[in-house]
């Protein structure tokens, strides 16, 4: 049996643990990259989606390093990556990679940034990993094994009413985009405790599962920006989803305990929060 047979299979629990290494091992060698390489003069080397959507030098070469990394060890596997990294491989398994995100807190010298790896089956999130090397922390979840913070077992909080509810989310670097977003979270903000803008979503969907948010929301994402965190969030017991009925996607996605996400999904579908 082929390894991509074993892990449509059972997955099989031999190949699972070895791709968990692989990603732990990559994503932590991107994080030294990122954390100890960062030079004193960085500087955009690119743009994206607007002139303030940045790509950064140390974006790049950190995806390069894993690239070359998962190359060495799973040369048959495909892989998508951020920065253009892009392959459909043979065996029916698929890197998901973002080696950089929160590039603008990066940028900026902001601790809040993360290396994101998720390791896809047959479109199925088998193995997230989460770097987040400023905070010394490395979470990491296999689908139906658990999320986990080093050796701590992770849990979403206890869902509190909406209203005491604490809930992150982020803008879109288009400004019309951004200035929609904006317009839905000055209605959702009375309706909530708060409301934070990290400016990473792999952490702040991290955040939900160890229980320091108790929901996020974000529309505009890609699968790198949520592949990972989404395992964990959901193995730490949170509900995510896009709109009501579907799952994550660029349009929105969300992510809280499960007493708060019922009512978020609902009033971000009320106030338009997957539309410009």
């Amino acid at each position: 049996m082929s390894d991509a047979q074993a892990a449509q299979a059972a997955p099989d629990p031999a190949l699972t643990a070895r791709l968990l290494e692989l990603a732990l091992e990559a994503a932590g060698r991107a994080g030294e990259l990122l954390r100890d390489g960062r030079p004193d003069d960085l500087a955009v080397a690119a743009t994206k989606s607007s002139p303030i959507d940045v790509v950064t030098e140390m974006d790049i070469a950190a995806e390069k390093q894993i690239t070359a990394f998962l190359a060495r060890h799973r040369p048959d596997d495909g892989i998508l990556g951020e920065e253009g990294a892009s392959s459909e491989g043979t065996t029916g398994i698929r890197w998901v990679v973002d080696p950089l995100d929160g590039t603008v807190n990066y940028l900026y010298g902001l601790p809040t940034w993360a290396v994101s790896v998720a390791v896809q089956v047959h479109g199925e999130t088998l193995v997230g990993v989460v770097e987040a090397p400023m905070r010394r922390e490395t979470y990491r979840a296999v689908r139906g094994g658990g999320a986990w913070l080093g050796e701590r077992r992770l849990a979403v909080r206890p869902s509190p009413p909406l209203d005491q509810a604490l809930v992150s989310t982020g803008f879109n670097y288009v400004a019309s985009v951004r200035t929609h977003q904006a317009a839905v979270a000055h209605r959702l903000i009375p309706r909530l405790r708060d409301i934070r803008r990290a400016g990473s979503a792999a952490i702040d969907l991290c955040d939900v599962a160890a229980g320091r948010l108790d929901g996020y929301y974000e529309r505009g994402l890609h699968p790198w920006d949520y592949a990972a965190g989404d395992l964990i969030a959901r193995e730490a017991g949170a509900l995510t989803g896009g709109r009501p009925g579907e799952p994550p996607h660029d349009g929105l996605t969300v992510a809280a305990s499960p007493g708060v996400f019922g009512p978020l999904q609902e009033l971000l579908e009320e106030y338009g929060a997957w539309h410009d």
